[in-house]
């Protein structure tokens, strides 16, 4: 596999990553990924939510998890409870139920900028990912394996995938911010 392709894979993964993580940041809309890291302690261990029961959005401002097994309802909503997730769950009989509350401005900024920190995060890694693949180019032609025509070529397309992935994470965060910011 050539440096380039190891390049794009990995900062894929990172673009991919960034997804993951701002589908986990609240809106003024139910999701059910805002759940999608919350863990819960069913069967003397910890699992994550999606594992032990289902996730859906009835209302625009409601979540509804149903669990697979009615009596771990009470312990889905402590585990909701200590997730923190800006909202109270209610145990109602064999099901929970997460109402959203409306967000005011200052949440929403703080929403904001979470967003950024994890569009951050994502250009960092894809800058780390760079640098290493650079210096494996400069290894390579050091010790002799690549003329230098080539090197400079690579170190190129190099610059151009990070330009585009860094610019794909200003995109998906630019969604998401007018998500969060959409009343």
């Amino acid at each position: 596999m050539s440096v380039l392709q190891q390049a794009q894979e990995k900062m894929e993964a990172a673009i991919e990553h960034l997804k993951v993580e701002l589908q986990t940041i609240r809106t003024g809309r139910a999701n059910p990924a805002m759940l999608d890291n919350v863990s819960v302690e069913v069967y003397g261990s910890q699992m994550r939510l999606r594992d032990v029961a289902s996730v859906s959005a009835p209302e625009p401002r409601q979540l509804l998890i149903t669990p697979y097994d009615a009596s771990n309802a009470s312990a889905i909503g402590k585990g909701i409870e200590k997730a923190n997730i800006g909202a109270t769950p209610i145990v109602d009989a064999n099901v929970v139920r997460i109402i959203i509350p409306e967000m005011d401005q200052q949440v929403r900024q703080e929403m904001v900028k979470l967003a950024h920190r994890k569009r951050e995060e994502a250009k960092v890694g894809v800058r780390h990912v760079r640098r290493d693949c650079i210096d494996d180019v400069r290894t390579q032609k050091t010790a002799g394996e690549i003329p230098e025509d080539i090197q400079k070529k690579l170190e190129k397309d190099i610059q151009e995938l990070t330009d585009r992935f860094c610019k794909e994470a200003d995109d998906i965060t630019a969604v998401k911010e007018e998500e969060i910011s959409t009343i």
